[in-house]
Formats: structure tokens, sequence, C-alpha cells
């Protein structure tokens, strides 16, 4: 029997006393028919005396089995053992391999994917200086071949490359598969192996080579069965193959980067699908009418496909603006009401800037307004509605206009009284001389004589701008963001290993990690200061007399 005590802490003496064959030692034994393996589990209660006075118990898994290889061993090429696919190298398939090889090699070159990556900023960057979906005739006019941007860029060239609908032409898609194919090929050859060498057992039966690693450390009078217990009390996995120790921690850290490829793919590929997979289209409907979603949506690509839903009917109940005390416009409101095929009622919603409806797949956005018509009552007649027309004026306030003619309206000098407004609060009329005869308010039945005839002013009915559009690929694109996110920041863990070699009463132990390379040869020492010391029973004696004495 052995008595232990800390190797890294003179001081601080450890309580443990392991017998050689203890009541917690679990043995098993295997019978195959080729081979016999022998296999324990050892439970190890190791006191650690600091603030708490916490108990550590861990399970450390010892096997005398072979590990998964990492390599194909030499004896079996030497033997002659090729595998099958070796054997193939010749004729078509060997040629199809090594080409497919060739390119996979080519396609995850890192200079290359920055390239691509590069590019598809440049494209981006491009489709947000030029006006995406405009008509031909604005690009005519803003690129003329007179006078081509930069000395060469004109209307031709952006009509030939797609430029106009920049993130579905050919060219921007094609950057984006050149870039998904790069990841792939990266993740194939580069991440997946580094997995599947880090899951397996990779132990080390060389002390030279243990001293080699980022950090080693020699440790007189100790066992590895100890180092091991230590280690997976730290959240180390530790696997025991005779005097050999290794372990591992952070595996997360290592499938991260599968996970990020991941996301970047998905990311493109909901970018794709909204690219040439939607319908978008724009309508302005006045208060009181309906539209099909269909006669006004639109496809975007060759991967639009219409659903039943573009079916549904959408009547415009009420549409209605807020005020600033300025009496500028602050916010507008549409009633919306979707009827079916059968004009049954399946959804109704009040609608306004940045509060829009979503239905089955489509998205309806209030996104402008307009006075559609003017309803009066002439001489208590009526009501008419009078057709408001939009009127340009300087800068970005909105100007309507109606007529009512007045006297002969076949006369080809016809006058008649002018009516301007400028949003749905008040009517600003003028008599057939132009000149101002005063202002009222829609609804408030307040009569005003102009030219003999007496005009009031019954309501002022407005039009809804609205913006519809399905895009199939925004969960596509928001679950890529999401796993971007989480798989960026799981990347950041270390992925630290550890390798020990019981020499005699010297246990070896080295370790190596891809992150945090700073603070790991201080967790180390911490981990090691906690390893005991094994010393004879005699010696313990003579030690503990000299202290009482």
């Amino acid at each position: 029997m052995c008595h232990m005590m800390s190797l890294r802490s003179p001081m601080n003496q450890c309580l443990l006393k392991v017998p050689t064959f203890h009541p917690l030692f679990k043995y098993n034994r295997i019978h195959s028919h080729r081979h016999n393996t022998f296999s324990f589990t050892i439970s190890c209660n190791l006191k650690n005396k600091g603030k708490n006075n916490s108990l550590l118990s861990q399970k450390i898994v010892l096997s005398e089995s072979s590990p998964p290889p990492l390599t194909q061993d030499n004896d079996d090429i030497n033997n002659g053992n090729v595998p099958a696919s070796s054997k193939n190298q010749k004729g078509p398939y060997g040629v199809v391999k090594k080409l497919s090889k060739k390119v996979l090699q080519i396609l995850s070159n890192l200079p290359l994917a920055i390239g691509e990556m590069f590019i598809i900023a440049f494209l981006m960057g491009l489709g947000t200086f030029i006006d995406q979906g405009e008509k031909p005739e604005f690009y005519f006019q803003n690129y003329p071949e007179d006078h081509p941007v930069l000395g060469f860029f004109t209307w031709r060239w952006i009509f030939f490359l797609g430029f106009d609908h920049m993130y579905s032409a050919p060219i921007f898609l094609s950057m984006l598969a050149l870039l998904g194919a790069s990841l792939i090929a990266c993740t194939y050859t580069t991440q997946l192996p580094l997995i599947k060498v880090s899951k397996r057992w990779s132990f080390i039966h060389s002390a030279e080579a243990i001293r080699k690693q980022e950090f080693s450390e020699s440790l007189p009078r100790a066992s590895i069965q100890d180092v091991g217990t230590i280690l997976m009390g730290a959240g180390y996995e530790v696997f025991l193959k005779g005097p050999t120790l290794y372990a591992f921690r952070g595996l997360a850290g290592r499938l991260a980067p599968v996970g990020v490829h991941i996301a970047l793919l998905l990311i493109m590929g909901g970018g794709t699908l909204s690219a040439a997979g939607s319908f978008k289209g724009s309508v302005t409907v006045p208060q009181g009418l309906n539209f099909v979603v269909g006669d006004v949506l639109g496809p975007t690509g060759f991967l639009s496909l219409p659903t039943d839903a573009f079916n549904t009917e959408i009547h415009v109940n009420r549409f209605s603006m807020d005020y600033y005390e300025s009496g500028e416009v602050s916010q507008f409101h549409t009633d919306l009401s979707l009827l079916d095929m059968d004009g049954k009622e399946v959804m109704r919603k009040t609608i306004s800037v940045n509060d829009p409806l979503r239905y089955d797949g489509i998205t309806i956005y209030q996104t402008d307004w307009s006075i559609s018509a003017l309803q009066i009552l002439k001489d208590n007649e009526g009501p008419y509605n009078l057709a408001m027309a939009p009127l340009k004026i300087n800068g970005d306030k909105k100007l309507y206009g109606t007529f009512l003619p007045v006297g002969d309206v076949n006369s080809p000098d016809v006058k008649g009284i002018s009516m301007l407004a400028r949003d749905l609060q008040s009517i600003v009329l003028y008599d057939k001389e132009g000149k101002f005869a005063g202002v009222r308010r829609p609804n408030s039945k307040l009569p005003i004589n102009i030219d003999g005839s007496e005009i009031v002013v019954v309501d002022a009915i407005g039009s809804s701008g609205l913006d519809l559009k399905t895009d199939p690929g925004v969960p596509v694109v928001y679950a890529g963001f999401g796993a971007l996110m989480l798989t960026t920041c799981i990347s950041y863990l270390s992925h630290s290993q550890i390798w020990a070699l019981q020499d005699g009463t010297t246990v070896v132990i080295g370790g190596k990690t891809n992150r945090s390379k700073l603070e790991f040869p201080d967790e180390m020492n911490l981990l090691l200061d906690k390893i005991p010391e094994i010393v004879e029973s005699s010696s313990l004696s003579k030690q503990t007399d000299s202290m009482v004495g």
C-alpha cells in the first residue's frame, strides 16, 4: 500500500489512499473468438481541500483494446491487403476520381473563396448604386450612350449583364453558386476530416513526442490514474490504454466551423430563393374598391410559382391619415378585408407603415397614399364624384386638383371652379377667374357660394398605396443568420488535447490547444498542482514524526 501527497505543492498534503485492489475497481472480462479484451472502470474519490472542502468523484474509462486507427497500417500494405478502391485507379473510374479530387482541391482553395466573396460584395455594392427594377426609360435617361458613366458604362451594359435586377442576374447567382461550391469543398476536404480525427482516441507512446507539444511537464512519483481523475474533474474526456492517456475537451469548437459553413450556405440559398422565386407588385386602390392578389403580383425569376392564395380578393374598407400639430402627415392606415373565392372574409386587419399584413406567404405593406376623388354637392344636387389628379410642384410635397365646370361645358373656353388639396384635411377652392374663394373641410357640411353656385364638400376619398410580395427565402435566411451567430460563438471554444505516459514512477504529460494559447499553460499548471505525489509509507511516517516533533 502506498500513500499519496501533492507533487507540485508539498505544503498541501493530500489525504488520499488508493490500494492496488480497491473495492471500487470494476473488473469485466470479455471473451471473443479472435482475441481477448480487458476493460475495467476506476472510480476515484479525490478530496480537494479548498474553501468548500468539495469532494471530486469521476470515472476514467480504461481499455486494453486498440483504439480506432488514424491511418492505414503499413503491415496491411506490405502484405498486399490493399483497399478495393485502390485497385480501381485505372480506367474511367480512376480518371473521374482523380479529376474530382483535382476539382475539390481547386474549389477548396482559400484565396479563391476570398476572391469570390470580394466579387459578390462588389456586385452587391453595384446593385445598391444602380437603381433596381426601374422602367427602361429610366436607364436610357440616366445612362445614355452619348454621356457614358466612367467613359464606357451605358444602359446597354446594364441590360446585357442584368444589372437592372442585380440580385437575380445570372452573373450574381453564378458567383453565389461558385462560393457555395467552395464552402462545400472546404467542408468535405478539410473540416470533416479534422472532426473525424478529433473524435478518435489518439495515444502517444513516446515520451519524446509528448515533450514536443506546446506544453509539457514531467511529474516524478505520480500516477497516470490520478492525472486522469483530475482531468475528468476539469471537464475533459479521458481515455487510458495501458501506461498511456489521451484526453480532450471542447470538441464543439471543432464542429462549429462546419456549422458556420452550413449557415452560410443557408443564407446564400435563401437569398437565391428570394431573388429567383419571389413575386412582387404594387397597386394604388381607392377606398371602397377591390383587387385580386394574382392580378397585382408578378414573378421575379424562374423559380417563382403561384399558390392558391393568389386567388384571394382584397377589399379596401377605409383609408385614413394621422397628422402632426403642424398639419403634416404623420401616418396613414388602411383597413383591409381578405375574401376567398366564395366571397367569405378570411382575415381583416388595419395596416400602416411598418405594420404589414401577412397571409399564407403573402405580405402586404402600406407604402404610399393619394387622393382619388372629391365628393361634392352642387346646389343641393348630387353627390358628384370629381376625380383628383396629382399636380407636379417643386419639392416632395403632394398636391392634387380637380375642376368643376360652370356654364356651357361644350364651350371651347370653358371655365369653372378649381379645387386643390394637399391631404384629406382641407380643400382650397378658387372661382372661375382663379381667385381664392375659401377653404372647406370634408364632412363639415358648410356650404360656400362661388360664381352663383352653392358648393358643399362632402368627402375626400383617399387611395391606399400598397406593395405586395411573396418571399419564400426569408425563413431560410433567418435560420441561416441564427445558425451563423450561434456557430460563430461556439467556434471560439478551445479544443484542447492532452497526452500522458507513465514512465516508471514518472508521468510525462503534454498538451496543445487551437485557441487560448496564452491561457492554456496557466490552466495546465493549476491542474497539475492538484495531482498527488506517491511516497512510501516509511517516508510518510518519518515526515509525520518530524512534523509532530
